[in-house]
């Protein structure tokens, strides 16, 4: 691995690349269009900087590591803050022990340099400054400019970037010039409940049948009703829960009792309260599992103010006002 470069006098020491697995399960239509953005169909073509977007914890930097896997690319992945500096996104000066200032690469540059794939992780945190640096990289001219070391960087014609946004309110609204140069928008959604399954499975082998289930019965009640809960705090939950079994194989309170307590360390009362609602349901309806609607979470089936009563009253209206037609 290469440990340092020099461009136009100044030596750049780089970064070294993401060793995690990046191994991505199911939605397998998304992952071909992301590396659909980065093909190059002729001499005269540049690949596209797509922007990722999605919940929290869903797996948009596991999508975009995989990817690169499958390329067969170094992956060096960027956390971009509130307070990320342009010097921090290009070249950082550090004074060695020496005295002298040594050049520090970031993983943007790095990947630059070396014809990687940079993931700019959660890209709506960070500012518009730091965003202004990296314009002309992100269209035709791709390269940018190091005020501290005094350079020009160069893209390796390999080089390619991916940006991952979270779908919630940002610290910063990304301008609109950036905006046109992250294409396309690539929407990921929460997984469905065999792939959610395989993804707990891959992430936790050592995991019970029983609290498999219970977990990805839960995500996939929340997914139903828009709620935030995502496949990563899934995985919490379950991890969590199987350490408190194996602690305490004999507990008296049994294997369902200890993940329900891991949810709510883990997610809070309110996703207690998501999960006794949906048990109760499924008690009054004989053990049959009825997707809940925002309706069943907020009020029992019985209550004059749940939707259902009210659409049943305007139908029963409308009978009767045919009858009264009928007269």
């Amino acid at each position: 691995m290469i440990e340092h470069v020099e461009i136009d006098g100044v030596r750049l020491f780089l970064s070294k690349p993401d060793d995690s697995a990046g191994t991505w399960i199911g939605q397998d239509e998304i992952l071909q269009q992301l590396l659909a953005c980065w093909l190059t169909i002729d001499e005269k073509d540049f690949p596209l900087s797509p922007r990722i977007v999605g919940a929290p914890g869903i797996g948009k930097t596991t999508l975009a590591v995989s990817a690169g896997r499958t390329r067969q690319q170094h992956v060096y992945i960027y956390q971009c803050t509130a307070d990320t500096r342009p010097e921090d996104l290009l070249v950082t000066p550090v004074l060695a022990e020496d005295g002298k200032i040594k050049y520090h690469a970031s993983p943007l540059v790095t990947a630059m340099v070396q014809g990687g794939i940079c993931v700019l992780d959660e890209g709506n945190r960070m500012n518009e400054k730091s965003w202004a640096s990296l314009a002309p990289l992100l269209d035709h001219r791709r390269y940018v400019e190091s005020i501290v070391a005094g350079i020009t960087i160069h893209a390796h014609r390999d080089f390619r970037c991916a940006v991952t946004m979270n779908d919630d309110e940002s610290t910063f609204e990304i301008p609109d010039y950036i905006l046109s140069r992250l294409q396309p928008k690539l929407t990921l959604g929460h997984p469905n409940r065999d792939d959610e399954l395989r993804i707990l499975r891959y992430h936790l082998p050592f995991a019970e049948a029983e609290m498999l289930n219970l977990t990805v019965a839960f995500l996939q009640q929340a997914h139903e009703l828009n709620l935030d809960y995502s496949t990563r705090d899934g995985i919490h939950v379950l991890r969590y829960a199987m350490k408190r079994l194996v602690q305490d194989p004999s507990h008296p309170a049994g294997r369902d009792r200890l993940w329900a307590e891991a949810l709510v360390a883990c997610l809070g009362d309110e996703a207690a309260d998501l999960q006794r609602e949906s048990e109760r349901r499924q008690r009054t309806l004989g053990g049959q599992n009825v997707p809940m609607g925002l309706g069943d979470f907020f009020f029992d089936p019985d209550d004059p103010l749940h939707p259902d009563a009210l659409q049943d009253d305007d139908e029963d209206d409308d009978e009767f006002e045919d009858e009264e037609d009928d007269a």
